[in-house]
């Protein structure tokens, strides 16, 4: 039991350390996850639920990431994206269709007991799955087209949703507490009442800006340099490549999501241009002003 104290006294510092720009977020998901992992939550339900809300690329989906991976040695969330899950018959692609079959979320759960189930972009599934996700969160369980029953007790329900965003982006001057007024108000519109009442937690992310993004660049640069170390190529980066990659990533509207693709992109090919012309791949990776691009140098 210490053991499991300890890590839940330090779940706040990890998810501040691994997620930027949404700190107003953190403590209400670390208060549900702590109540869920003592067992303090219905036990007769989820051990939580979230409803994470906001414009693409801000962390939703990151954030879920890293508190599954923390919470359970590592695992990532089992994910399904709803927009493929627009027509009446998605249900029996859900839990099966016949006696034999128990759907792409009982093959995925087979002899797993606990972790995160993930529902992006909640608001595009049919009605007949958001039935599904009434009885998951007020019963803890599915039964699967096989007659099998499926026990979600142990796990945390994540659905994610960009309702609202629009207005969000288009109120980009006016307080955040306004912001998510609007964007709730919007959610309390598109989503069935029955749904967003039993939810743990409805959470409003907002936009990231500049200096949120450079953050995040430098942590990716930090990832990706750590990862390809470990593939033999020791690598240091110039403060010019630096600004460079944070120009290039840099998008008001997507978020952080282009970031990470133009970091590995552009290291990857520093390291590429490097190697093919024979060298060993390490060295220091700077601008090249004639081409725009970074290369690496002995």
């Amino acid at each position: 039991m210490s053991a499991i104290l300890e890590k839940l006294r330090d779940l706040p510092a990890h998810l501040q350390q691994e997620i930027k720009g949404q700190a107003h977020v953190l403590d209400r998901v670390g208060s549900v996850l702590i109540r869920g992992e003592l067992g303090l939550a219905n036990p007769r339900r989820p051990k939580g639920s979230f409803l994470f809300v906001g414009p693409t690329g801000v962390g939703k989906t990151e954030l879920t990431n890293v508190f599954t991976g923390y919470l359970f040695e590592g695992a990532a969330p089992v994910r399904f994206d709803m927009s493929e899950y627009q027509l009446q018959k998605s249900v029996d692609k859900l839990i099966g269709e016949n006696a034999q079959d128990g759907g792409l979320l009982g093959r995925a759960l087979r002899g797993v007991e606990r972790g995160t189930l993930l529902f992006d972009e909640i608001e595009k599934a049919h009605t007949l799955v958001l039935d599904l996700f009434l009885q998951i969160l007020e019963d803890g369980r599915i039964t699967l087209a096989t007659g099998e029953m499926l026990d979600l007790r142990g796990f945390y329900i994540v659905f994610t949703s960009n309702i609202g965003s629009a207005e969000a982006m288009r109120m980009e001057s006016a307080p955040f507490a306004s912001i998510e007024r609007t964007v709730l108000a919007r959610v309390n519109q598109t989503l069935r009442p029955e749904l967003v009442g039993r939810v743990t937690d409805k959470v409003v992310f907002g936009r990231l800006d500049f200096t949120t993004q450079r953050a995040i660049c430098e942590a990716m640069i930090a990832a990706e340099l750590s990862r390809l170390h470990c593939l033999g190529y020791t690598l240091k980066v110039d403060d010019s490549a630096v600004e460079f990659l944070i120009r290039l990533g840099y998008h008001k509207t997507l978020g952080a999501r282009p970031m990470r693709g133009v970091v590995e992109r552009c290291f990857q090919e520093a390291v590429t241009g490097a190697v093919l012309a024979g060298g060993n791949g390490c060295g220091k990776i700077v601008t090249d002003v004639t081409t725009d691009q970074l290369r690496l140098i002995g």
